[in-house]
């Protein structure tokens, strides 16, 4: 693995959906953030994994799909605090389904 050029968070982001014409919608609008580093934790720890897909995110001119998302947050540099991502709950099997 490549180390990562220096990079700065604290510069503002546009966060960009996946350009799915099937679907009606990418499950999020166009976002613009603060920071590189709000983009990243919102991309990360609030999108669901198939709005991620396909998604980008613009960094002056710089920009990152979702591994790349993925790498920042991840980087020791990322200077916010990480949350554990959201898990959808799967519906649980009942007693009387396995009998």
């Amino acid at each position: 693995m490549r180390p990562m050029r220096p990079f700065n968070f604290n510069t503002a982001a546009e966060l960009f959906p996946a350009a799915i014409r099937k679907k009606k919608r990418a499950g999020f609008a166009y976002r613009r953030f603060g920071t590189a580093a709000e983009a990243v934790r919102f991309a990360i720890e609030e999108l669901p994994a198939d709005s991620l897909n396909g998604a980008y995110l613009q960094v002056e001119e710089a920009r990152f799909d979702q591994s790349g998302i993925r790498s920042l947050y991840e980087s020791e540099a990322f200077p916010l605090p990480r949350r554990p991502r959201k898990i959808e709950a799967a519906p649980a099997a009942s007693d009387k389904d396995a009998a």
